[in-house]
Order: C-alpha cells, then structure tokens, then sequence
C-alpha cells in the first residue's frame, strides 16, 4: 500500500524572518483602535501592484497571514489535497465577487475614518478565521489557492514569455527525472513544478508564491531560480 505521506504537500521547515505576530497586532489593535484597520490596505494592494513584475511574490515573502501559515500552521495541517474546484476560475471569480460586494456594501454606510478602518478590520478577521479552518482541514495554503487579492494578482502576473525583465521563475533542469516530485510535496500550493523540466523560461505558473521550498528540498539539486534576462541559476 502506498505510503501517502509521500503523495502529497508536507511541512518542509526553512530559515527566514518570522513577522505574522504582526497580523495579531493588528487584530488586537484594530479592536481597540478602529482606523488602524486602514493598514490591510498595504497587504491588499501589495500583491496586486507587484505582480506583473514579480507575480504573486508578495504572497511568499510579504503577506502576514502566508508567513503565518509557513511558520506556525504549516507544522499542524494535515496536508491534505487542496479542493480542485477552489483553484476553478469559476470559483475565484465568484469569490473576487463576493468579497468586493460585500466590502462595497459596508463601505456605502462609513461616516468617518474609523468607520472605514472597522470594515478593513473585519473583512481581515472574517478571512483569516475562514482560512486557519481551512488550514486544519485541508492545507495551510488552501485560502491562498483562491484568495481574492492572490487571484487578480494571478490574474495580472505573466504567464508566458517574453517575461519583463529581471522576472523570477523557478528552473528545473532536462537532467530532471521527474520520479521523485519532491518539489511538488514541498509546494505549499501544491503545485508540480517538475512539469517545467527543460523549458525556458521556467515554472510560469502564475500561482507560484517563490517561496524557494521546491529549490532548496531538491534531493539532486535539479531546480534553481531563472531570471528573464540571465541565465538559469541552480540551488
């Protein structure tokens, strides 16, 4: 019988900064304090501004409630499969719909900067409580897989080349066998990035987050990063 702890997305622990105690200052001091709810918008705006020169980046390196799931969820998530009808582009539409239309209908009744501040506030806690169940039941990343702001950023980021220039993708090698698929079972999006093996420019997979995982834990060191305007650089 086949030993599914190999078949699917596990923890894989790497080094870098730990900062998603900040998202629980944030919450706390959003109660107490309504317009500082106002900062979500730097989270909100960040992935969607950077992407067509970085693609979803910001989502693996800057985003608080990412580094929460990289660093704390990661370690107690079953990793299970990430729902295929979530990754549907029907389902993400339905979901950029539904969270704008709501926050659009909160924001018709603000009177002031609190009141605006306050609805931030609540859409972040709201999505937050939805993706740690999320996290417990399937993946720590499966809110990430439709994430309204993830998904326009998947939306805008480059899906094929000619990329821009200095764009990062992940490079797996022709060398690569493709049997072991270990960077598909460290991909916190579940993701196959041996399915790029001896192409140019590399994984383009608008959904890769470039958090490195796929890099680091090749067993044969097959995958390295690429940018547009150099050549392939290996782990």
């Amino acid at each position: 019988m086949q030993d599914k702890r190999h078949t699917f997305h596990r923890h894989y622990a790497m080094p870098g900064p730990v900062f998603y105690p900040l998202l629980f200052a944030y919450l706390i001091l959003g109660w107490f304090y309504p317009v500082c709810g106002l900062l979500a918008l730097i989270c909100m705006l960040g992935p969607i501004v950077t992407s067509h020169w970085m693609g979803r980046y910001w989502c693996g390196h800057y985003c608080l409630r990412s580094n929460m799931y990289w660093h704390l969820l990661s370690r107690y998530s079953p990793h299970k499969p990430i729902p295929r009808v979530v990754r549907t582009r029907g389902f993400r539409v339905f979901m950029v719909v539904l969270i704008f239309s709501m926050f659009g209908v909160q924001m018709a009744f603000v009177e002031s900067l609190g009141d605006a501040g306050r609805v931030f506030w609540r859409m972040i806690l709201l999505t937050n409580i939805v993706g740690v169940t999320l996290a417990f039941i399937y993946a720590p990343y499966t809110w990430c897989s439709f994430c309204p702001m993830g998904t326009i950023a998947h939306w805008l980021a480059p899906k094929r080349g000619p990329l821009p220039t200095a764009f990062t993708c992940v490079s797996v090698s022709e060398r690569c066998s493709q049997s072991c698929k270990t960077c598909a079972r460290v991909c916190p999006l579940q993701l196959k990035p041996y399915e790029a093996r001896g192409q140019r420019p590399g994984f383009t997979n608008p959904d890769c987050i470039k958090c490195g995982k796929c890099v680091c834990a090749c067993p044969k060191k097959m995958i390295g990063w690429q940018r547009a305007d150099a050549t392939p650089q290996q782990a």
